[in-house]
Order: C-alpha cells, then sequence, then structure tokens
C-alpha cells in the first residue's frame, strides 16, 4: 500500500472514531435531558381537597421539569382504569393514582408493572394485591392523637357531651380519624387529671360535605339539649355543623365547642385564627401530592432503596390558634 494512501486511511480512521465517540456522547446526553412523562390520574376533581391536590401533583411534576398528563375519573371507575390505559399508550414513566376503587384499580396497576412504568398511589388506599412503590397519606392516627391530647387540655377537666359528625358508614378512614382523637383525648385527660371521661350523645353523618355537616348537626341539635362539643372527621361537616349551630342562637367555641379530627381546609383555618373554631389535624392536599411525586420521580430514576415502605406519611400536626399562622395559605384552592 503506497505510504500516502496508508497515512490517508489512518486519518480517516480517527476521523471516524472522534465521529463515533461524538455520536455516543450525543445520544447519551439526550437521553439523560429525556423530559420524564408523567401521568396524574385523580378519581375525582369535584371538591376542593381533591382539586388542590392534582393541581399541586402537575405543579410538582413541572417543576422537576417533567411532562404532565392529567385526567379525571369524574367519580367513574371504569374511566379511570381507562384513563390510566390511554396514559400508557401516550409512553409515561411514571404514575400518580388517587385510585376511585381499592380493588378495582389492581389490574391497571399491573398493566403499569408489566410497561416499566412505577405507580405511586397517594391519599386513598389500594388492596395490597396491586403493584405498586407506595401509598402517601397523611398520618390520621397521629393526628387524631395530637387534636385529642389538644382537646383535653382545652375543654378542661370536666366531662364533654360529644356531637360526632361521621363522613360513611363503613368509612375505614373515617373509623381511623375518630378512634384516635378518642384515645388522645383519654391518654391526656389520664395524665392530667388522673380520670378520664367523655359522653358521645349522637352520631350523624354527613357525607364529608359542608351541606351535610348542616343537616346532620341540626338533627343533632333538636336530639340532644346537652351537646357542649363537635367533633367532625373532617373540616367541611364541622364548618356546616358552626352554621347550624349559629341558626340556633349559639355560639361556637363559646357555647359549643367545635373542632375536627383532620383537614386544614382553608375556611377551617380562618376559623381557627379568628376564635370560632378549635383545631383541626394537618392533611394537606399540597403535601400529599407533592411527596408523592417526588417519590415517583425517585422510583422512575431507580434512586429507591429496595426496602421502600409501602406506606410514606406525611408529617402530622395539631393545627390550633398558637401555630395556625404557619400553615395559612391565602391563594389556596382547599
Amino acid at each position: 500500500m503506497p505510504r500516502s494512501s496508508f497515512y490517508l486511511l489512518l486519518h480517516t480512521s480517527a476521523l471516524l472514531g472522534v465521529s463515533l465517540a461524538l455520536f455516543g456522547s450525543l445520544v447519551q446526553s439526550a437521553q439523560a435531558e429525556k423530559q420524564l412523562r408523567i401521568g396524574v390520574a385523580m378519581k375525582t376533581l369535584n371538591a376542593p381537597y381533591f382539586a388542590a391536590q392534582g393541581k399541586a401533583a402537575e405543579e410538582e411534576a413541572k417543576k422537576l421539569g417533567a411532562n404532565v398528563i392529567s385526567a379525571d375519573s369524574q367519580d367513574d371507575m371504569m374511566k379511570q382504569i381507562a384513563d390510566v390505559e390511554d396514559m400508557l399508550a401516550k409512553g409515561i414513566d411514571g404514575l400518580i393514582l388517587n385510585p376511585k376503587d381499592a380493588k378495582g384499580l389492581v389490574p391497571v396497576t399491573k398493566e403499569c408493572a408489566k410497561a416499566g412504568v412505577p405507580v405511586v398511589i397517594i391519599d386513598s388506599s389500594i388492596d395490597p394485591a396491586a403493584d405498586y412503590v407506595t401509598t402517601v397519606q397523611s398520618n390520621n392516627t397521629a393526628n387524631g392523637l395530637k387534636v385529642g391530647e389538644w382537646f383535653a387540655g382545652a375543654f378542661g377537666d370536666k366531662t364533654p357531651h360529644i356531637a360526632l359528625l361521621s363522613g360513611e358508614q363503613g368509612n375505614v378512614v373515617g373509623e381511623d380519624r375518630r378512634d384516635a382523637v378518642f384515645r388522645g383525648i383519654t391518654e391526656a385527660q389520664l395524665r392530667q387529671f388522673g380520670k378520664a371521661s367523655y359522653i358521645v350523645v349522637g352520631q350523624g353523618w354527613g357525607g364529608w360535605t359542608t351541606e351535610g355537616g348542616l343537616k346532620a348537626m341540626e338533627d343533632l341539635l333538636t336530639a340532644h339539649k346537652d351537646i357542649d362539643v363537635v367533633l367532625g372527621e373532617n373540616d367541611s361537616m364541622v364548618l356546616g355543623a358552626i352554621k347550624a349551630i349559629q341558626e340556633a342562637g349559639k355560639q361556637p367555641m363559646k357555647d359549643i365547642f367545635v373542632f375536627a379530627a383532620a383537614d386544614g381546609q382553608k375556611e377551617a383555618l380562618q376559623a381557627i385564627k379568628a376564635g370560632t373554631y378549635g383545631a383541626t389535624g394537618l392533611n394537606n392536599p399540597k403535601l400529599v401530592a407533592s411527596t408523592g411525586v417526588d417519590i415517583l420521580v425517585k422510583a422512575i430514576k431507580k434512586e429507591l432503596p429496595a426496602n421502600f415502605p409501602k406506606v410514606s406519611y406525611t408529617e402530622p400536626a395539631a393545627i390550633t390558634k398558637d401555630n395556625v399562622d404557619k400553615f395559612i395559605d391565602p391563594n389556596a384552592v382547599f
């Protein structure tokens, strides 16, 4: 081979090597910069709590550089299944799921797993048979204990006659919330007064809504003249109860003590600040959603430990007049 041809071959090979190296670098860079696609499948947005949760999930995902595909199942399980399947067809990398039905959404989580798409459940629970990374929720037990302990100290050494406002019969979340509050009351009374005593004079079912709380409280006030405390399983029902109390010519917190096991709804926090509402537990939809998205992104990037817990709780707190300013957000959806 002529010397000139030999040097030309060497030069061409060198250029080819540089080109291949550059191409490989560009491919790696493109892969690194590939924007994640995250699906957010909400069971409903037809309530301020869930609207705030869905919005927070989208905002956190975008903040972390992801594209977001969102869907509202409008309280329809079959629609939610179809929503998730549509997201899979569009090539999502991970899914935030607030399931409409604990068992009904199990098969679609398995479809996600088969496609290599991690799923993080937020707020609602799902059957253990599902394939998911973790469930992110507020800690109803810890919140309830804190709220109950606070109430015992605030109400003092006397027996409260409690009207209990519950969401739905058989609802596990409601049961956890009220049971924890009663445990907190009992333990705090024993520590502070050496005895424990409270009477639940009646239970009303408010369906988690302000209107439901109003109607249930009207019935309870008619049936029980000795009510001096209202405990609700969420803020919305207690806000309704306050209207019923006022319409009956009484004043909340002066004539009838009012408080809730959980939520931290904006209107409730404003009432706590104004002194017309006792306390509530921290169940922040924004915190639940943003925590879920943070975990999901780590799961997509395979940055989670192998033994990551199946339930992840947000920090609990009893929100009272002493600390309410820390939690009030005038721009909050919920």
